[in-house]
């Protein structure tokens, strides 16, 4: 995979995975020379999936010829975006439908090379693109610190940002698993990150000062799914009730996206250090469309 494959963990992988694409015309001709695959069907690979064809449109604009290509997106669980529930993965099977996506359930990876990639099954898939968007895991920084990990080797942490067992250490987004409302515990994404690093901030000051900590509790949560030119869908709830799809949902991912988690651009100190107080945002407007 670090050979043959791309990944979009980082914006130097995402560079990387575009230069590679604008390559493909230039490449021998080959089963799978327009074919993308991306292996896992999580929030990462859907979007990831969703926004190939408009990319290989424009790629293939540029051959001599006309040249047809393939998306596929693959996933060990049998149905693709399983995670999202069943309700919103009507709306993308529906999305990946009209985008011309395949989505193929129950597929292991054995290996990977240059042509492709060979399932566990023995069968294979040519592809001249390979993108891996299976499964997300704390930096291994985490395992200096001490202490228990989670599944996603995360530190748990209190509802203060400390460590749980580690004295004078705190932790905050994608490092740390906190209990938010008493049952649920913390996403890897900018929902929790986001005001887990402002109340972990606050609070070593505060700990410093020996003046009395805040609390972080969030009790809603959301989950906007892009699906490239589709649209999106919305979702509320830990089930995640859909209450909004196509343009209404993709208008709402493109405000968060682009605004609501950038800190202030002014460059006004007032305004900036105003932006990190221990507050937890209300949950994003959305006006309750769907459309299938």
């Amino acid at each position: 995979m670090a050979e043959f494959g791309f990944d979009i963990d980082t914006y130097q992988g995402a560079e990387r995975l575009n230069a590679h694409l604008q390559t493909l015309t230039a490449q021998p001709e080959s089963a799978g020379q327009y074919t993308v695959l991306i292996v896992g069907a999580g929030l990462t690979g859907i979007e990831a999936a969703t926004e190939m064809p408009q990319k290989l449109r424009a790629v293939t604009a540029k051959a001599s010829a006309a040249r047809r290509f393939r998306v596929i997106l693959a996933d060990r669980n049998p149905r693709v975006g399983s995670g999202m529930g069943d309700e919103a993965c009507q709306v993308i099977e529906k999305a990946l439908k009209d985008l011309g996506i395949e989505a193929r359930g129950g597929i292991s990876v054995a290996a990977v090379d240059a042509s492709g990639v060979r399932l566990s099954s023995g069968d294979s898939i040519p592809a001249a693109t390979v993108v891996w968007c299976a499964g997300v895991h704390a930096n291994p920084l985490t395992r200096s610190i001490g202490g228990e990990l989670d599944r996603f080797g995360r530190v748990f942490v209190d509802e203060f940002m400390r460590v749980k067992g580690v004295a004078n250490v705190f932790a905050a987004g994608d490092v740390a698993s906190a209990l938010l409302d008493d049952v649920h515990a913390s996403v890897m994404s900018c929902q929790h990150g986001r005001p887990m690093g402002r109340f972990a901030g606050h609070n070593v000051i505060c700990d410093l000062l020996a003046q009395p900590m805040l609390p972080l509790r969030i009790e809603w949560y959301v989950t906007v799914l892009d699906l490239g030119a589709w649209g999106a869908v919305y979702t509320e709830g830990w089930d995640r009730k859909v209450v909004s799809t196509g343009e209404a949902a993709k208008r709402t991912k493109q405000t968060i996206n682009c605004q609501r988690i950038y800190p202030p651009l002014s460059g006004d100190r007032r305004e900036i250090l105003d932006a990190a107080a221990p507050v937890t945002q209300a949950a994003p407007q959305v006006r309750h469309e769907r459309t299938l």
